[in-house]
């Protein structure tokens, strides 16, 4: 069998790399996230608010592709897949990737297991799917989007600043604002406040600074 695809048994599916892949496709990645003022992002498992333009905001990012026949890879932590509402699923032009190392059967929506973000990486820019791949996109947890921030292909944090304070457990990690830079004005990115039930919030949108990795010889 071709280790490129993945491995198909009973209601199993997992992707495994090997040094033997063919040269990768980079593709851009693409973090998003809502976060209030101490930077949490979850109390138990679950959003602290009730946002839903905020949330609706977030699943038009993920589900939208600029070419036809195209679609966006959703990695998940297997602990955030579990907590999102499987009413909303399936994903329109997603296929979805769940982080795992101890699932052995394919939870409802999920097309691929792989067992870390570098095996979801080549997974999506080696053959078959580098062709139907436009963009990968993290919905968390903690330590997936530390992982893929650090990594050169992540070029884009979509960021919901809330302007409030909620008791949470969980925080969005730190990134360094002189690699990832905040870009007023980006297209599909309102800069206005919002507002939902009384809670104020606004859309961001970071870059990775490119020049900025080229002076430091990156």
């Amino acid at each position: 069998m071709d280790t490129r695809h993945c491995e198909k048994l009973p209601k199993v599916l997992t992707f495994s790399f090997t040094a033997n892949n063919a040269q990768n496709e980079s593709k851009p990645v693409k973090l998003i996230a809502a976060a209030c003022n101490n930077m949490g992002i979850g109390l138990n498992g679950y959003l602290p608010w009730r946002l839903p333009n905020e949330f609706k905001y977030l699943l038009d990012k993920i589900t939208t592709v600029t070419q036809p026949g195209k679609k966006n890879l959703i990695v998940w932590g297997r602990s955030s897949f579990e907590t999102f509402d499987e009413k909303l699923l399936p994903l329109r032009n997603c296929i979805i990737v769940v982080l795992s190392r101890t699932l052995r059967s394919l939870p409802n929506h999920v097309h691929y297991i792989c067992k870390n973000e570098e095996e979801a990486l080549q997974l999506a820019s080696t053959p078959p799917l580098n062709e139907e791949i436009e963009s990968i996109w993290s919905l968390g947890g903690v330590e997936s989007y530390r992982t893929l921030m650090q990594h050169p292909w992540c070029n884009q944090i979509y960021f919901t600043k809330i302007m409030a304070d909620f008791k949470c457990d969980t925080f969005f990690p730190d990134f360094d604002r002189e690699v990832f830079k905040i870009v007023e004005g980006y297209p599909g990115v309102p800069a206005e406040i919002q507002e939902e039930n009384g809670i104020k919030y606004v859309f961001q949108l970071y870059q990775r600074d490119q020049t900025n990795e080229i002076n430091q010889g990156y």
